[in-house]
């Protein structure tokens, strides 16, 4: 029972993260055995900050291994986040937070976004990046948006 409840609690402290609706997909390399090497483009809306959606493009590495889950993708991302409505913040921001990650390989790999505020500027900066377990990489790419009011229609 104790180890139950600390399994909740645990599941219960880890961050809120939103999940990406798959907006469409380009082939870019045939395969005959699996399915072919694409870009996807994924939305999601930022769990903590209401009126932002990031638009993320990413590769996906097809095949055999691909289509059952065992190749690694590439860490090459780009992102593009919008004011889609009224900015509300449904809670504290910290600098670096993650807002979305995926499993980019089978085990050791990642790719994430993490949100920044530029309080200076009035802006939220959002950075996508990969990172492995042993070695990350230094591509990433970066979008922000300035919190401007909302036109009421």
């Amino acid at each position: 029972m104790g180890l139950a409840k600390g399994l909740f609690g645990l599941l219960l402290a880890l961050p809120l993260l939103a999940s990406a609706e798959e907006i469409g997909q380009v082939s870019t390399v045939f395969k005959f055995v699996g399915p072919n090497d694409r870009i996807v483009v994924e939305a999601f809306d930022d769990p903590k900050v209401e009126g932002v959606t990031c638009y993320l493009s990413r590769a996906k590495t097809g095949g055999l291994k691909g289509g059952l889950g065992l190749a690694e993708d590439r860490a090459e991302a780009s992102i593009a986040c919008r004011q889609v409505g009224p900015i509300r913040f449904s809670g504290e921001l910290k600098d670096g937070e993650e807002v979305f990650k995926e499993r980019t390989s089978l085990v050791f790999k990642t790719m994430q976004v993490v949100r920044f505020l530029d309080k200076k500027r009035n802006t939220l900066v959002y950075l996508v990046y990969s990172d492995r377990l042993i070695e990350g990489s230094p591509q990433n790419a970066v979008t922000a948006i300035p919190i401007l009011p909302w036109p009421n229609r």
